[in-house]
């Protein structure tokens, strides 16, 4: 589902990621395939410096369809990023994506907050991200890094996912598994 950025995949991620509907939303914008390969050469060496950790999002046939991202890490936290190609929205290997980054990130790397900075405008991606049990509007409680995101303008919703939130709806989900199996069982 997920495996380290390298160069294999920039033919295919640049035709994904140029789509007019996704290439608003992409952090690292490349305007052509040169371009998108050293924008990746710069991604994999800032991922070996330790400024973010970037994965390719895989279908189930090992084919590239997005990136998912950590971005400006700092103090056990950082900024996720995320986009996947038109023909594989809303097919869930978003929160596929998610799940396996999440817990790469909480639980190998021991970071302690993931922070989502979405455009206002981005209705799909807040509809998305208000959906997991797990995520906390973080507008207000906060504030500093909200006002910071917004200095100039008013453009971004700010979004945490607190290790301890997260591992909750893990264990959550794991038991109403549990139960699940025992009910069919009986």
């Amino acid at each position: 589902m997920l495996k380290k950025r390298d160069l294999h995949d920039c033919h295919e991620l640049f035709e994904l990621m140029a789509h007019p509907e996704v290439f608003p939303f992409v952090r690292h914008k490349a305007h052509s395939y040169d371009e998108f390969v050293f924008i990746t050469k710069q991604t994999i060496e800032a991922e070996e410096q330790g400024e973010l950790i970037s994965r390719t999002i895989l279908d189930e046939w090992g084919a590239p369809i997005g990136t998912i991202n950590l971005f400006d890490i700092q103090d056990g936290a950082g900024f996720l990023g995320t986009w996947l190609g038109k023909p594989y929205h809303g097919k869930g290997y978003n929160n596929v994506a998610k799940d396996a980054f999440f817990q790469e990130l909480f639980y190998e790397l021991n970071l302690e907050t993931i922070f989502m900075r979405i455009r206002k405008v981005n209705i799909r991606s807040i509809k998305a991200a208000e959906k997991l049990p797990y995520v906390v509007k973080a507008n207000e409680t906060r504030q500093a890094i909200y006002e910071q995101l917004n200095a100039n303008e008013d453009i971004y919703d700010l979004y945490e996912i607190p290790k301890d939130q997260y591992t909750l709806y893990l264990k959550r989900n794991a038991a109403h598994e549990e139960e699940t199996v025992q009910l069919l069982e009986a």
